[in-house]
Order: structure tokens, then sequence, then C-alpha cells
């Protein structure tokens, strides 16, 4: 109840500023508003600045454009903070269904022998030299950059670019390509002009007004000879990398109003999300990963079944004990299977985070896939999987505990205290490094002091003492019982063939699962990266569940093989196994920032691997949590069902 309680105000706080695509805002036009909770004036809002060939994304102030100093800046919940959003409200404000042409909203002048004024204007270059993206908001919706791509489809981008570059040789970048007249050498050309189509749908049979549908903008630049009445004439508007003097950009803006009668406002994202590259690829590939996957696991599942029944059927029908002095393979070790393994402290922390990450991915998935973590719903996401992680402490303690007390082990306090504080430390650790490096550069994404501490306290004041409960519980209940009892001297483990060895076993256990992921995980990565739009959750709760399933099936197989090869470490190495899909993540992260990337400077490859490690490291400890969990059901299942005299 307390978790249902705790989502509703977390949802409840992620709508106090953008309502998150539940309910519609009604637009009437000026004058004809007296319907309840219609409004008239149509807002703008700017979030930060970001690029694909920087990690570092900037908000929409540093870069001294026209801003709004009078309105309240609208507080933003912990995902949008952490993801580095900074919503602040802007000078462009439009009335519904009043069209506009070539409105003035401010004009920047720079003198190049003031210090102030050349530091903002090589911030500037600077961020059109990395293609930096501006993103705007009307009605909790994307204001997009529609054009043309490779066979006659059209791209949507919920951004657009500040301005473009032409280089010494007269190669034009980036945005610079779409016209023909940005042909300056070594110059930089601004999109000082931007005009904005706003799509309507007017609600029939209701008398509620119109509702926004779509957003969508042309960025353009025009030099407007005289910059104080600027009237979106001249050619455009560019700057030269060695200008020196003062130089004026006019910022303006037309809007327009279009009547839309086949969108609907519940699927008004749609044109957005359908126009996104790969997507049509994806359907297939996630298919045909899905088929292999599956087909893998029936493969996996129908050979343990029917060898496993026949090595119970054979070894409970040895009745004399000539026969019992003959056995071999996986009973040979039962007295020694269940020995408590070596450094079982760490194991049993390791085992105890996993678990916390297992049931915080599940439920976030959960949610998403039931719609409540949408693309409309900002940060909501990321503020979910925290909140979870914060109140998941208890299981966390709980697992850790029981385990640790099923090994033998004694030390609970240091137990408790590693499961509260080793993983989450760690992680802590290295986005506490990050946000200096974030912080020292002046980006957005710099999680504020107060925020940081805010964190902390869910730490140490509700995730901390929820792990010290669940502990308490774990260690007050009774020891695991195993089916069999170990014997008092460890048996001596056989020379091993150079497939049942740790490594190679280690090595192999993670390529089937890591082959059901690496499709979606490019997507993923697209999303975080490169900055594009995440929106199949349902796909990907299929593939988590294949995942779980994988992991698991890979990790008994290799299980059974190598208790067959008289090899009773199995706790380690199962945890190991189904772990070292992590390692291939990783590895696969490498090839995706050099291959596909073009991320540049020391500070944004540092800050790419820097989280890489923590997902890497948050993979890691669930994957091997799925594959230990998995072989300890096998193992005690099956000597259960054996004799043992």
């Amino acid at each position: 109840m307390l978790l249902w309680l705790l989502g509703a105000a977390l949802l409840a706080r992620a709508a106090a500023f953008y309502l998150p695509g539940l309910a519609p805002v009604s637009f009437c036009e000026p004058g004809k508003d007296q319907v309840p909770d219609c409004k008239s004036t149509i807002e703008l809002f700017v979030n930060r600045l970001d690029s694909v060939e920087s990690v570092l994304p900037y908000e929409y102030t540093v870069f001294d454009f026209c801003s709004e100093k009078t309105m309240k800046r609208p507080s933003e919940n912990l995902g949008q903070v952490l993801f580095g959003e900074r919503i602040e409200p802007s000078p462009y404000k439009f009335e519904f269904k009043k069209a506009a042409v070539c409105q003035k909203v401010c004009t920047k002048t720079y003198d190049t022998e003031n210090p102030s004024d050349k530091a903002k204007l090589d911030f500037l270059k600077k961020g059109m030299l990395l293609n930096y993206q501006h993103h705007w908001i009307v009605d909790n919706m994307p204001v997009t950059w529609c054009y043309d791509v490779e066979d006659g489809q059209k791209f949507c981008n919920p951004g657009f670019p500040i301005g473009c570059y032409v280089t010494e040789a007269g190669r034009p970048k980036d945005a610079c390509v779409v016209n023909s007249n940005f042909n300056e050498k070594d110059a930089f050309y601004i999109f000082n002009h931007v005009d904005i189509t706003i799509h309507y749908h007017i609600v029939e049979h209701e008398q509620l007004g119109a509702r926004l549908v779509a957003a969508k903008i042309e960025p353009k630049s025009y030099e407007n000879p005289t910059d104080d009445t600027p009237d979106c004439s001249g050619g455009p508007k560019f700057l030269k990398n060695k200008h020196t003097g003062v130089f004026k950009i006019p910022y303006t803006y037309s809007v327009n109003f279009v009547e839309d009668k086949n969108i609907r406002w519940a699927s008004r994202w749609d044109y957005i999300l359908e126009s996104m590259p790969h997507t049509n690829i994806q359907w297939f590939s996630i298919m045909n990963s899905l088929v292999i996957v599956l087909f893998l696991s029936g493969m996996v599942a129908m050979i343990m079944l029917r060898t496993l029944h026949k090595d119970i059927a054979r070894y409970n029908q040895m009745d004399s004990v000539e026969d019992a002095q003959e056995e071999f393979g996986w009973k040979l070790v039962h007295g020694d299977v269940f020995r408590p393994p070596r450094k079982g402290m760490l194991l049993s922390v390791f085992l105890g985070s996993g678990t916390q990450i297992f049931i915080m991915t599940f439920v976030t998935l959960f949610f998403a896939c039931l719609g409540f973590l949408s693309p409309a719903n900002r940060g909501a996401l990321m503020t979910c999987a925290v909140v979870l992680w914060v109140l998941l402490g208890t299981p966390a303690g709980y697992v850790a505990a029981r385990l640790y007390k099923s090994f033998g082990g004694e030390k609970w306090k240091t137990n408790v205290l590693l499961t509260a504080f080793l993983c989450p430390g760690v992680v802590f650790a290295d986005f506490f490094v990050m946000n200096l490096i974030l912080w020292g550069e002046g980006s957005s994404a710099a999680m504020p002091f107060g925020t940081l501490v805010a964190i902390l306290a869910l730490w140490f004041c509700i995730s901390v003492p929820l792990t010290f409960i669940g502990a308490y519980f774990g260690f007050k209940k009774a020891g695991i019982e195993h089916p069999v009892r170990t014997n008092q001297i460890p048996r001596q483990i056989p020379e091993q063939s150079f497939y049942t060895k740790p490594f190679p076993g280690i090595v192999m256990g993670g390529i089937l699962p890591f082959g059901c992921i690496f499709i979606q995980l490019f997507f993923i990565l697209n999303s975080i990266w490169s900055h594009q739009m995440y929106y199949m959750f349902g796909f990907l709760f299929l593939v988590f569940i294949i995942l779980v399933i994988t992991c698991s099936e890979a990790t008994i197989l290799l299980c059974y093989f190598h208790l067959c090869a008289e090899d009773y470490h199995w706790q380690w190495r199962s945890f190991l196994t189904s772990g070292f899909t992590a390692v291939y993540f990783l590895v696969y992260a490498i090839h995706y920032f050099f291959s596909k990337l073009q991320i540049t400077g020391l500070a944004s490859t540092i800050l790419y691997f820097g989280y890489t490690m923590i997902m890497a490291l948050i993979f890691f400890l669930f994957t091997g949590t799925i594959g230990f969990f998995a072989c300890f059901w096998f193992v005690t299942k099956i000597y259960s069902v054996v004799k043992v005299d």
C-alpha cells in the first residue's frame, strides 16, 4: 500500500508542471474564451541544448539567446534533473489562431573588443561547430523540425540546430547542406528566424475549444539590413570566423495555425515516432532475435529434461552396494555441492544488490508498458527507477543476510553494512566524479548541490534503514535447509578438460544472453547518446523476460556439465557465467562509441565511459543474480529427487 501511495505521489510530482499526456489542454481564440479552462495564449518553453558530438548539455541561457526574465521557472522532477533537463519560459508567446509574420523577439549585440562579449560569441560559435540543438516545447509537445531524407521519407527531429559552419575549404557541415546559399568559406551561419506552424484539432460534439496536435518549425537565416526593425529579408546571416568589431544578431519568428482533422489529441505523438530512423528495421530484428532465442531455449530445455531424467532414473535404480561404489557423474559430489563458497560475504552482498536491481527493473518496465512512463511524462522513468531502488532496500538486506547465514557466515554486522553501502557507494562515487566534470564544464547536466543532498538523504534515511530491517529478518530466519548433508572433508576435484575449466565456461555463458539483447541495446544507447526517443517498452519488457530465461538456462546447462565433471564450485561460477554478459555489453558500448558516435573532447569521452561503467556494473549484478538463483534452484531440485545413502 505504501508503495502505491508513493507511486501516486511521484506521478503527481511529475505532473506538477507538465500534464503527463493524460489531461488535454483546450485553447480558444482571444475574446472567445468563455469556456472554462480554455486558454487563448500559447506559451513556448525552452529546454537544455545538446549535441551528438558532445555529452555535455547546456542551459538555454548559457548561449545568450533571447530570454524571459519575468516568468518563474517551472520545477523539474528528479528524473529530469538527473538527465540534465532544464526547462525555462521563453519570450516566444502566441495568441491562438492569430498568425504573425516576422515578429521581432530581441537583438543581441556583441563587440569583440569587449572580453565578455567575445567570450559569449566564441561560445555561440563553439555551439554551432558542435551542432548543438534547441529543444522547444509547446503544450508538452516537442517542437519538431521535419525534413526529407532518403527514399522520399520525412524525418521529424524533436530539435533544431543553433546554426552551422562552412569550413575553410568551402565544405558545408551539418545543417548547412540544406541551403545552397550557405557558401561563405570559414563562416558560421546563424538560424536567427523560425517559422512555426501549429496544428490544432477542433473537438467535435463538445464545446471545449481546440487542442494542439503538432508544432513544427523551420529554422531560417536572414541578414535583415535594418536590425532594429527586421523584415526577414536579405541573404543568410553569417559570422566570419575571424570577425572583429561589432556584430548584431536580430532574432525573429513567424507563426501560422493549421487545422488538422485527421490527427486526434491522443495520437499526436505518432508522427514523431513513425518518422524515427530504423523503426521499420526494428520489428523484424526483434522478432528474428526472439525466434532464435526461443529456439535455443527449447533446445536447452529438451536436452536438460531428457538427460536429467535418464540420470535420475539410473541413480535411483542402483540398489546393490557394488553399483553404489561405481557412482559417477554429478551424484558423486552430493557431499560437497552445498559446501560454502570462498568469499561468501562478497557473493551474498552482490546477490542482495542484484535482487534489488532485478525487482526495480521489473516494476519500472511493467509501469512503462502500461503507459505511465511515456515520453510525454518527462523524467518519470528515471524518477520511478530511483524511488523504487530506494524502497527496495528491504529485499536486498533480506537476501544478502539469508544467503550469508546459509553460507555459514557470522560477521552479520559487516554483511549488513556492505549490502547497504558497497554497490550503491561505487555507483555514487562514479556519479559524483562525473558530476564534478560536468560542473567544471558548466554543463546543465551537473546536479545542483541541493539535489545531491536529497539523493544522499534518500539513500541514508530511507534505503539504509530498510536494508537493516531486511537483514534483521533475514538473520532471524533459520538458514536454508539443503537436501543433502555436506561431508567434513572436501572432495578432491579431478583434472578438468579445457571446456569445463572455469574461465572458458564463464566466457561462453554470456554469449547467448547477450545475443538476445544486443539489438535492443543499440536503440537504448541511441536514445541515451544520440538523443532519440525510446518508446518501445512492450518489446523491451518481452526482451527482459527472454533475457531472464536465457541467463537461467545457459547457467543451468553449464552448471550441469561442471557437476558431471565432478567440479562442485558452482556458486561463484553461476554468478559470473551470466554476469559475464555485462563484459559483452561493455565491449559493445566501446564499439558503439567508435563506430556510431561523433563525440569529441576529453571531458565528453570520460563522461561516456564513466556512465557506461555504471550501467555495466548494474547489468553485471542483475544478470549474475539471475544466474545464481537459477543454478541454486536447479542444484537443490536435482539433489532432492535422487536417493542418497
